[in-house]
């Protein structure tokens, strides 16, 4: 079984098509890296699959459970709301920006969904909150709040948020392009670790070592389409297509 399928996905933003037809499928444990120039669909396509924005055509299927589906006349319509909760729940996200609630410490940060959304107990969400902060490296940080913070380990604080609600699949959008080079080793620590366990993860990313070291499949992604997919080795050493080619370029 698949954890993410998607197919045949097109969205529009008013005259704007950013995404044309696209199709995947991540299987369990697969890390997936998506690559492509700014402005080629990337991220709006994350975030049509945890239903932050609505597709215009195609399925969108999480762990075998349709949340988006053809009908018999071909018109895309979704599962009703409650259903699509239960699906989303399934899914965390770490956005570019952080997106921590400023005027929350690191702690109550982390807690906040697991005991309002899932009605997980106070001290149960806290020593779960806790276990997260020492595996990303930020049990010091318990009680401080995000403006005391680096970029780098707000992103860490994100990224052990998003897990507090226990996921079966992490989506990352370029959760390090926001940072200073110097920050990013770190965040990318936490998500090869992850990597390692086996959590099924697709990450929108620029960081093209990233990319190469620790997935198991990239995705190149152009003007709303897939160009091309295949293994690491494939992409970075042996692209097959030109506007491939010519992006790793301008990037490598």
């Amino acid at each position: 079984m698949y954890m993410i399928e998607a197919r045949n996905i097109y969205k529009s933003f008013g005259d704007l098509q950013v995404l044309k037809g696209i199709s995947l499928a991540v299987k369990k444990g697969e890390v997936v890296a998506i690559i492509g120039p700014s402005g080629s669909g990337k991220s709006t396509l994350l975030r049509c699959l945890i239903h932050l924005e609505v597709i215009d055509r195609g399925s969108i299927i999480i762990e075998g459970q349709p949340m988006a589906y053809e009908d018999e006349n071909g018109k895309t319509r979704y599962v009703p709301d409650k259903q699509i909760r239960q699906i989303c729940k399934k899914i965390g996200m770490v956005f570019q920006n952080f997106n921590l609630f400023p005027h929350k410490t690191v702690l109550e940060n982390i807690i906040e969904a697991p005991i309002v959304v899932n009605k997980v107990p106070k001290q149960e969400a806290v020593d779960m909150a806790e276990a997260l902060l020492r595996r990303v490296g930020l049990i010091d940080k318990r009680d401080s709040y995000p403006s005391q913070l680096s970029g780098g380990q707000k992103q860490r604080v994100a990224i052990a948020r998003a897990l507090a609600m226990k996921p079966d699949i992490m989506l990352f959008d370029e959760p390090t392009s926001a940072l200073d080079p110097e920050l990013t080793g770190e965040v990318l620590k936490v998500m090869r670790d992850l990597a390692e366990d086996r959590m099924t993860m697709l990450v929108v990313t620029h960081e093209m070592g990233f990319a190469r070291e620790v997935a198991d499949r990239v995705i190149f992604m152009d003007g709303g389409e897939i160009i091309e997919e295949g293994l690491p080795g494939e992409i970075f050493c042996n692209p097959r297509s030109e506007r491939t080619r010519s992006f790793l370029k301008q990037v490598l």
